[in-house]
């Protein structure tokens, strides 16, 4: 665990320091005169990027180290929400928050200006995305609102102009999250069920009929090979967020749309061949969650999955092996979480701060508090 206590004490120093100078000052710059985001040298260093709201209220995408230190930041035209990650981590796509039609393809190494990508007519991005394993499509997650069915468009981002190739249905209605499995075979969608449409943003239309799925589908052919449902009494749980633990198992999150007065479980596992097994959080937590979770993350080690509750304030923390509750970190609305060392995680907030949790065991540790800042849901490793 030697390497583990070296990046602590860096991050612990570049946090004294109070700033990117002491080590990333000739990291920074915002493509002007024709630069790159960041040079080859940043690679040296753990890198994140997440959507945020900025100081005066403009929206965009920074780019941060491991200490918390920002390196770099991108401009969007709206609220952004999910970041696909190439398999080499040098480009990434940044999605708008539902019903939003813009993504930015980004390669802050290069001395290009990023691409952007607006949805076909009569669709919009549910704020998620990934990466074909070679890098050279995008499985961006639609929304087909006036067909009322959820699709995967198929992006080809290897030139110089991003070009839609195609679409995969999704078996079921408002995808959200999706996931590379099994090598690079298989897509893992997570279909939260709640029919929407841009004319009535923000409205969820069929709560009484919800049917939110988890599908498995062959990516090259886009065939389903399984669909896994809950049961009738929790229809109601929008299936949302997902991660692939060290095992291959797929770990889920749920926002329940039912009564509020119920806490039903909100996390779940299963694999393409076993449908979901539900965890169990302690009564006294459970009823404080608000039925939501917003982020789902696996550590680096994949033995460990971290799920964020922002609107009860904590950060759940589960056994990747046998699913059991591991504990729980308070962090008001805390959402945005990405795998920090072996065994931690970066934990982002609403409220400009950034965290290091070491282990479930551990109190946080903030890094930085950015003044004005406002991480949105989700955060990547670069």
């Amino acid at each position: 665990m030697a390497t583990d206590r070296v990046a602590i004490s860096r991050r612990a120093l570049l946090a004294g320091l109070g700033g990117i100078a002491a080590l990333s000052a000739g990291h920074f710059s915002a493509f002007a005169g024709g630069a790159a985001l960041l040079e080859e040298s940043a690679l040296d260093y753990p890198l994140f990027a997440s959507a945020r709201r900025e100081a005066d209220g403009s929206y965009g995408i920074a780019i941060i180290d491991d200490a918390g230190q920002e390196l770099a930041r991108v401009a969007l035209p709206g609220r952004g929400h999910g970041i696909a990650v190439s398999p080499d981590g040098r480009r990434f796509m940044a999605f708008a928050r539902r019903p939003g039609t813009f993504a930015l393809l980004i390669d802050p190494f290069e001395r290009t200006e990023p691409q952007v990508l607006t949805s076909i007519e009569g669709r919009h991005f549910y704020g998620h995305g990934c990466f074909s394993p070679d890098g050279r499509l995008v499985y961006a997650v639609e929304n087909d609102y006036d067909a009322v069915r959820g699709v995967l468009g198929v992006y080809d981002v290897s030139g110089r102009q991003i070009r839609r190739i195609g679409e995969i249905e999704t078996g079921g209605i408002g995808p959200h999250d999706i996931l590379l499995a099994e090598g690079g075979k298989v897509l893992v969608v997570a279909n939260g069920g709640i029919e929407t449409h841009p004319s009535r943003p923000r409205e969820k239309l069929n709560l009484d009929t919800m049917q939110p799925s988890v599908v498995f589908l062959d990516r090259e052919r886009g065939d389903l090979l399984a669909q896994h449902s809950l049961s009738q009494n929790l229809h109601q749980l929008s299936l949302r967020h997902m991660a692939l633990d060290g095992q291959g198992k797929v770990w889920v999150g749920g926002q329940f749309e039912g009564d509020k007065s119920l806490s039903p479980p909100l996390v779940a596992h299963m694999t393409r061949d076993s449908g979901p097994t539900l965890t169990e959080v302690p009564s006294a937590l459970a009823s404080g969650l608000q039925s939501y979770i917003g982020s789902v993350v696996v550590n680096a080690s994949g033995d460990v999955i971290a799920t964020s509750a922002p609107r009860g304030g904590q950060v759940l923390f589960w056994a990747a092996e046998t699913g059991a509750f591991l504990g729980a970190d308070q962090v008001v609305d805390g959402c945005g979480l990405a795998p920090l060392d072996a065994s931690g995680f970066l934990i982002s907030d609403g409220t400009g701060g950034l965290r290091y949790a070491e282990d479930p065991q551990s109190l946080p540790e903030i890094l930085a508090r950015p003044p004005g800042i406002s991480w949105d849901n989700h955060m990547v490793t670069l």
